[in-house]
């Protein structure tokens, strides 16, 4: 065994000082492991590579359940190798079987801490607090110091599709790797981006209204004014539009009225009483 300062041997003597308690100061990964056991064997050394990787990030504590079997017992452990991610004194992760550097390495970014973490959350509490100007320099530093950091870049998207920088925030969609982008996260904020670039690009809401109102076969006001509702939180309203755009000509903006209606559930998180409500209507129409 490696004889690195961010391995140690675990008891039942210092578990609650060198696991629950350092778990208060950086994360602790238990490895629960035998000497007998071929699978934990195969697991060292890809956790004795993540110990040199992150030098005191997180601490790896390693319990030999057969000379600790109380422990174990204790510690409802069924097979071995099982892992146990400590922080704040509780189980925030757990895992059985041989694991991957690169899914140990999730699993602990996920915990530890990381100062662009503390970035990204001055630049997020000044965009809060209306000084945008300010945020955005912090939050592409964050960035900057953790380039793989889905949460930052998602963040930055946020904002550019506020201060509707349309092709800032497309340029980050288009970065992340394809099982981010498939996230319901992603989805979401991609759904308020084509509502949001629609709505940058039209007149008024309350000018919408009176020109739908003369001019109810216009389909251009009628799609953008579906968008500001959005925008404004009247969802009926907007699918009440997107409906009826749907209706008049499902080949305007290549189907947007339908595309329109499934952003506005995933906007919805795709459940209740409204989504029910208004996929019946979708039905009927393209049944």
């Amino acid at each position: 065994m490696s004889d690195s300062p961010y391995i140690i041997t675990v008891t039942a003597q210092n578990f609650a000082v060198d696991v629950v308690e350092k778990s208060d100061k950086v994360p602790v990964l238990v490895d629960f492991w035998a000497e007998w056991c071929a699978p934990c064997k195969m697991l060292m050394p890809v956790l004795e590579q993540l110990v040199k990787k992150y030098q005191g990030q997180f601490i790896l504590a390693k319990v030999n359940t057969e000379e600790e079997q109380e422990l174990a017992t204790q510690s409802n452990i069924r097979s071995i190798p099982t892992l146990k991610l400590f922080r704040h004194g509780q189980v925030v992760e757990e895992m059985m079987g041989v694991q991957s550097e690169t899914v140990l390495s999730e699993i602990i970014d996920r915990h530890r801490d990381r100062p662009a973490d503390k970035l990204r959350l001055q630049a997020l509490a000044l965009h809060m607090a209306g000084d945008t100007k300010k945020a955005l320099p912090l939050l592409e530093q964050a960035r900057d110091m953790e380039p793989t950091s889905h949460p930052i870049q998602l963040d930055l998207a946020k904002i550019m599709i506020e201060t509707q920088q349309f092709e800032k925030a497309e340029q980050i969609f288009r970065n992340l790797p394809p099982n981010v982008q498939i996230s319901n996260e992603v989805s979401e904020l991609k759904a308020q981006f084509q509502f949001s670039f629609v709505a940058a690009q039209a007149p008024a809401l309350e000018t919408l209204k009176t020109t739908l109102a003369k001019m109810p076969d216009d389909k251009m006001t009628r799609y953008q004014l579906s968008a500001h509702q959005v925008l404004a939180g009247d969802y009926e309203g907007a699918l009440d539009n997107l409906l009826e755009l749907m209706r008049r000509d499902r080949k305007f903006e290549d189907d947007a009225g339908r595309k329109g209606i499934l952003a506005v559930f995933t906007l919805l998180g795709n459940q209740g009483e409204i989504i029910t409500r208004y996929r019946g209507k979708m039905a009927t129409l393209l049944y």
